[in-house]
């Protein structure tokens, strides 16, 4: 058992209490008064000896108890009463509530619910689908892939690569202006060598015509080869110019499910003549064709 440094020495000093008393009585015993007798001092030492090491037994049994004591750790507090308990759950019962926030906190978990749910089954069909467990929506493929309408004309102008290389350039540069095509019966060389059509269609676009390799800057004109255009129009001469409605550069598959009449993908007028693209779309315009070419000569004036 551990004893404090504090209740070794009170032990020690009563110890030394104790045995100081002894030796006085017995110095006491051996001094003989006059008409003392030894047989009274001894009686007298007996007699005083006996509670002194009582008094020093019950000072060592009070001194281990202190130090007992004094080593041991300090206690947990003990339990609450049933009182205590009482008070604790009226205060909580009278704390003050808040209707509101408690409604507006219960609506927030619900939304947050619902929203998480549909996102797991967004999720969830998504990934069936992947999977090939569950047929696609075809309503939302057939809205992604759907094209609106297109109503407008496109300005076609007729040409031949034995033209010469400065008309072509110049009817680029004002169909250019105008979102207009450039169209061909075939190319130069055959159908099987596409080398010179290409070198010709770089000479016609190149904006510089004096800079050479695939970095010169281009004019935005699409130019097209298609004999069944000008078989359709019954092109026998260049240059003409023709509003074909749509698009004459798509492929004939999707123009042919857009209209099925041939008679809607030809133009109502052609307009033969070498002459400026404005002359062409005026003479085009006088012929009946003034709705169609108006916007095409809006955007020839406006520059």
């Amino acid at each position: 058992m551990r004893i404090s440094i504090q209740s070794a020495n009170s032990v020690i000093g009563l110890v030394a209490i104790a045995l100081g008393g002894v030796a006085l009585a017995q110095e006491a015993a051996q001094q003989k008064p006059d008409g003392a007798s030894s047989g009274g001092a001894h009686g007298a030492i007996a007699g005083q000896g006996t509670p002194a090491m009582d008094r020093l037994r019950s000072a060592v049994a009070k001194a281990k108890q202190g130090a007992d004591t004094s080593a041991k750790g300090p206690e947990l507090p003990a339990a609450p009463s049933d009182a205590v308990r009482r008070q604790a759950v009226e205060a909580m019962r009278r704390r003050v509530t808040a209707p509101a926030m408690e409604a507006r906190a219960r609506q927030a978990l619900a939304a947050g619910d619902a929203k998480l749910a549909a996102e797991r089954e967004a999720m969830a069909k998504r990934l069936r689908q992947a999977l090939g467990l569950d047929a696609p929506d075809m309503a939302a493929v057939a809205k992604a892939v759907s094209k609106p309408p297109n109503i407008a004309w496109v300005p076609v102008l007729f040409v031949s690569s034995s033209m010469p290389v400065s008309t072509l350039r110049t009817y680029a540069a004002q169909l250019e202006r105008i979102g207009g095509v450039l169209a061909f019966r075939g190319m130069p060389g055959g159908l099987h060598r596409v080398g010179p059509m290409a070198k010709l269609s770089a000479e016609i676009l190149r904006l510089d015509p004096g800079c050479e390799g695939p970095a010169c800057a281009m004019r935005n004109v699409q130019l097209i080869v298609d004999p069944i255009v000008f078989r359709q129009h019954g092109i026998a001469r260049v240059p003409a110019l023709g509003m074909i409605p749509g698009d004459p550069t798509q492929p004939y598959c999707e123009r042919e499910d857009e209209s099925p009449d041939p008679a809607q993908q030809r133009a109502s007028h052609i307009v033969y003549g070498d002459a400026a693209l404005s002359g062409l779309l005026e003479e085009y315009a006088r012929l009946g064709g003034k709705e169609e070419v108006r916007n095409a000569q809006a955007l020839l004036a406006t520059r």
